[in-house]
């Protein structure tokens, strides 16, 4: 196979699993830009200081309702931490706004099945917990007063535009401002993870063309059910920080990876490891200081291996761990006249109609423009 064959049946990959989500992007970070804008926030942040688990459960929901953009949650989870949400709550919504939105579990749904999605939030809800318990053993309460402070002198996050959470839903649904709030939030939340989408879909496309040998090399297949188990589970979230691949990006790969070979828990792990691969990591050091990112990392690799492996075990107890996987043809499906056709299509239309109102919102409506500049 020439050079020239290879990049192009690579990039076929990459487009052909697009086509695949396509639809379930859309949905997903319109349905996210929705929520943003209409969701109160002020009340919520001042619920999240202190400790209990009263605010890292309502750090939890916020998180759900948010963006499922890696950046974007750690940004807005500085933001919280700054303002006084404690640590616990911070952490708490950075794993739920990347593992407990709609736009994930739907293209995790549509590229490896229902199993997965279920396991990526009941895990979501497990790691949240997990950390929440062990978060003082690895930061103390005075590291952790040191961080908030260094993450009031960090600058650069970004507040979602949410003035439309002020009106009854029924004026929000006939308000031009507000739906102009709903495109901006979208549009804000393509523009965040766009390349992680991207570079995601062309990895996931040129891995495709690997015969499943390579895969097996990776990951031990053949060994003792526990060995295997717990192989799978660490080399998982490796890959994923090596692969500067985060969010919605890294279910492409995922699926290459289980269609390879990788165990179920191996893949969960993958997943869950979208907050730290090592852009991230860098980001931690400069919003936090060197000691606390170090000390969160550490945190986050132990409790995604162990929430892994509990989302293993309950699976497996109740017989809902898939044994089928997809082959390289289900993953890079080819266009054809079926329903992705007409949801893709009407994909379309809705992401279309949604850039749409940010324009009208910047180039002459004029509810768009006061919002527009009220935003800056």
């Amino acid at each position: 196979m020439s050079v020239a064959n290879t990049i192009w049946d690579g990039i076929s990959n990459a487009f052909l699993m697009a086509w695949t989500v396509w639809w379930a992007l859309v949905l997903g970070f319109a349905i996210s830009g929705i929520v943003q804008a209409w969701v109160p926030r002020e009340r919520i942040e001042n619920a999240l200081g202190g400790g209990g688990w009263r605010p890292v459960a309502t750090a939890t929901g916020l998180g759900a309702a948010s963006s499922s953009c890696s950046y974007a949650a750690i940004a807005i989870a500085r933001s919280l931490f700054a303002k006084g949400a404690s640590a616990a709550s911070a952490l708490a919504f950075q794993f739920a706004s990347t593992n407990l939105v709609v736009e994930l579990g739907l293209v995790i749904w549509v590229l490896i099945g229902w199993q997965f999605t279920l396991a990526e939030f009941v895990g979501g809800l497990v790691l949240i917990a997990i950390t929440t318990v062990l978060l003082r053993l690895f930061v103390s309460e005075r590291l952790e007063i040191q961080a908030r402070e260094h993450a009031r002198q960090a600058d650069g996050d970004h507040e979602h535009r949410a003035a439309g959470e002020q009106m009854p839903l029924r004026q929000r649904l006939a308000s031009a401002e507000s739906w102009s709030e709903v495109g901006e939030n979208f549009r804000h939340d393509w523009g965040m993870v766009y390349k992680e989408v991207l570079i995601g879909f062309f990895l996931a496309g040129f891995l495709g063309l690997l015969g499943n040998g390579f895969f097996n090399g990776l990951f031990i297949v053949h060994a003792p059910e526990p060995l295997r188990l717990l192989e799978n589970v660490l080399v998982g979230p490796l890959i994923a920080v090596l692969s500067f691949v985060c969010s919605v990006g890294n279910v492409p790969l995922a699926a290459v990876l289980w269609s390879g070979g990788i165990s179920f828990a191996g893949v969960i792990g993958f997943v869950f490891a979208d907050l730290l691969v090592l852009p991230i990591v860098v980001i931690y050091r400069k919003y936090y200081g060197s000691r606390f990112a170090l000390r969160i990392v550490a945190l986050m690799f132990v409790t995604i291996v162990v929430s892994a492996l509990v989302v293993n075990g309950l699976f497996s107890v109740a017989g809902e761990i898939p044994h089928a996987r997809p082959t390289r043809a289900e993953i890079f499906a080819s266009v054809r006249v079926d329903y992705r056709l007409f949801t893709n299509i009407i994909g379309l239309v809705v992401f279309t109609a949604l850039f749409a109102l940010t324009a009208r919102g910047r180039f002459g409506d004029p509810a768009g423009s006061a919002a527009a500049e009220d935003a800056r």
